[in-house]
């Protein structure tokens, strides 16, 4: 993806490749979907690339531990 991008492409209805994207059927809320599920549940998702290498995104989420059942009772 190049830089010029990245800032843009949690954006709803952004697409980089607006023909391709078009042919596979896609409306460009991928990407904005999943940063709003994140941002939700308290996590983060980041991105990174290097142009015609690859793209790697992360998603993070908070670890939440649930309380033992069996010490409640």
């Amino acid at each position: 993806i190049e830089p010029r991008h990245l800032e843009r492409i949690f954006e709803r209805f952004y697409r980089v490749d607006t023909a391709r994207a078009r042919a596979a059927g896609g409306t460009g809320l991928g990407l904005a979907i999943v940063k709003h599920l994140c941002n939700y549940f308290s996590g983060s998702i980041s991105v990174r690339s290097e142009l015609n290498h690859g793209t790697t995104f992360t998603v993070r989420f908070p670890l939440v531990e649930e309380p033992n059942r069996l010490s409640a009772h």
